[in-house]
């Protein structure tokens, strides 16, 4: 074969192109290997991480869903590193991550701006948006300003990649399973790592309260994540609409969710699973909102009218913490020796002294751990009682917020939590699809959970609970969206 002299001069520039690019790769390469075997030698490995840094990089530009998947797995596994001196913690590796994409976010807004309006004309985002307008104006008016920033930030990069990015992503159906799968898995492995922790204890009640750590603080925690997921996965395993295979290992799943919660020793986590269950019951037999309405009026004039017998009645209760079910279950209303019932009463009076002083503007996002310590009554501290700050907040996702951002901000909580399960109820009735329908009850339900959970405890301010409370309402604002009819949406 001849070729002609043009040919031959391609040929030779191309090869000569191939090996500056050859050389330039083995020149990096090498200097990467001698800079990382400098490092080594001063005992500091984290040049080892550059190629891991590189790729997250580029998928930040490139593949954005990519590293929202990637948060979402490793949020289980994720670590809270302190820093003592400066009181600030951050989780590590995801709060990074979600930092990153809210800058990502601020780019692709100011740059390109080509977000779906659809996602920010919708109701439950104009509702998120009136909230983070009040958390900003009561950031200002805070008695710790830098504290209240700091929660805006946080909230901020909790919300933006879990709800807004996550709208986009769910658009894809298959995406949500794989969403709900991709924490599922981690999590079954921290559920491996804490039993086999507690059984080094014989599963005794009070090990089952740390056991969790470093990946959970506290059993309640772990708990409430447990039970958000539970309904999700009775859904995977009876529902039709996946495969015998999927649906076995869906089963196995819920097998460990439900071995962890058992040995989890969360009271509240329990209840809230009986209060979703009751809510399907609800929806199963089409029992009318009226009667709903009319029981619960009639249960609150019967606490009204017999308060004090009632009152009285749980002062009497001695039952503590046991490792038997039910007398753990009872436990939850005892209020005279319980010293978790009664610290929790003395946060939520503490926090409602701090509301009357501050009705309108709060003391602050984030400021109840360090200004709730002079507003504690002598006659409602208990042994476990601090006044540093440092054994947590309000323990309330209802409380907290009256004390921190005044009336509004609980208003603004509670409107977010009832117009997330108004829209699921929505796509529930209208959607013709059964796999749309089971996801929404399964994710309804999911939430159920927490909101009921949100009224003993609050996680909101930590990835382990917002990547899933969110990401669960971003999945029925997209099947909101995306999934139902165009009559359907009209109406």
């Amino acid at each position: 074969m001849q070729f002609s002299k043009d040919k031959i001069r391609l040929i030779k520039s191309y090869l000569a192109g191939e090996n500056a690019r050859f050389t330039l790769f083995y020149a990096i390469s090498g200097l990467f290997i001698l800079l990382n075997a400098y490092m080594v030698y001063r005992n500091a490995y984290y040049t080892l991480l550059l190629p891991v840094g590189l790729v997250i990089l580029y998928l930040f530009f490139y593949r954005i869903d990519y590293v929202l998947l990637l948060i979402t797995f490793c949020t289980p596994l994720a670590v809270n590193m302190t820093q003592f001196e400066f009181n600030v913690g951050i989780s590590m590796p995801t709060e990074p991550l979600m930092f990153g994409m809210l800058l990502v976010f601020v780019l692709k807004l100011l740059y390109e701006n080509n977000f779906d309006a659809k996602v920010w004309r919708h109701p439950m985002t104009i509702v998120i948006g009136f909230q983070f307008l009040w958390i900003l104006i009561t950031s200002i008016t805070s008695q710790l300003p830098v504290v209240s920033f700091k929660f805006l930030l946080a909230r901020l990069w909790f919300v933006i990649p879990f709800y807004i990015f996550a709208i986009h992503l769910f658009r894809k159906k298959q995406n949500i399973r794989l969403f709900l799968w991709l924490y599922a898995i981690p999590l079954v492995i921290v559920i491996i790592y804490t039993t086999y922790q507690h059984s080094l204890w014989v599963f005794e009640e009070n090990a089952g309260h740390w056991v969790m750590t470093p990946f959970y603080n506290d059993h309640t925690a772990y708990g409430a994540i447990l039970a958000l997921f539970i309904p999700v996965f009775v859904g995977f395993t009876f529902s039709r609409s996946y495969s015998r295979l999927v649906r076995i290992f869906a089963l196995v799943v819920l097998m460990f969710l439900l071995m962890g919660l058992y040995l989890s020793y969360c009271r509240a986590a329990w209840i809230s699973l009986v209060i979703a269950l009751m809510f399907y019951l609800v929806i199963l037999f089409r029992i009318k909102f009226k009667f709903i309405v009319f029981s619960l009026m009639l249960g609150g004039l019967i606490f009204y009218v017999f308060q004090f017998e009632i009152l009285d009645s749980l002062s009497k209760n001695k039952q503590g913490t046991s490792q038997n079910f039910m007398e753990h279950v009872q436990s939850m209303s005892n209020i005279s020796t319980d010293a978790s019932n009664l610290e929790r009463l003395n946060r939520w009076a503490s926090a409602i002294r701090m509301f009357k002083d501050r009705p309108v503007f709060g003391f602050g996002p984030g400021t109840y751990q360090f200004e709730y310590a002079p507003y504690q009554s002598s006659e409602e501290k208990t042994l476990i009682s601090t006044n540093a700050g440092d054994r947590g907040n309000a323990h309330s996702e209802y409380i907290g917020p009256l004390s921190e951002e005044g009336l509004l901000g609980t208003i603004l909580v509670i409107c977010v939590f009832i117009y997330s399960i108004v829209v699921a109820m929505r796509v529930y009735r209208r959607s013709d699809d059964k796999d749309v329908k089971m996801l929404t009850l399964a994710t309804m339900l999911g939430l159920l959970t927490y909101y009921f959970h949100g009224l003993m405890n609050n996680f909101l301010d930590s990835d382990k609970a917002s990547v899933p409370v969110w990401g669960y309402i971003a999945i029925l604002v997209a099947f909101d969206l995306y999934y139902l009819p165009a009559r359907e949406k009209e109406e």
